[in-house]
């Protein structure tokens, strides 16, 4: 079975390209969040809020886009992305920190 992962494309207030991801991101299906950020060029907010788990694959998929993603994270997962090295690679903030969080587009199931 594969694990629950919605992917939901939108933009933000501002007007930048975003991602929101919900559910659990592993091997089953880190393919498709590889997918989905190769078909959207250039700078992109990945908000992360709404993820409980996220395991090596959904890692290496976001270290080879780390130069261009803006990635808003739960608490749960700062501590993850900053031993990974992921933190020092994109730009992390967390959720709520901003407005960023607001109008968000929600995952889909």
């Amino acid at each position: 079975m594969t694990t629950p992962l919605t992917l939901a494309p939108g933009r933000g207030p501002d007007g930048a390209v975003r991602l929101v991801v919900g559910g659990e991101i592993d091997m089953s299906n880190a393919g498709r969040l590889a997918e989905a950020l190769d078909s959207r060029p250039g700078p992109l907010v990945v908000d992360l809020t709404e993820v409980e788990y996220l395991d090596s694959a959904g890692l290496s998929v976001l270290f080879a886009h780390a130069d261009r993603l803006e990635l808003v994270v739960p608490p749960l997962l700062e501590p993850v992305l900053s031993v990974s090295g992921l933190a020092a690679l994109a730009t992390v903030h967390r959720s709520g920190d901003q407005d960023r969080d607001r109008d968000r587009p929600r995952p889909q199931g």
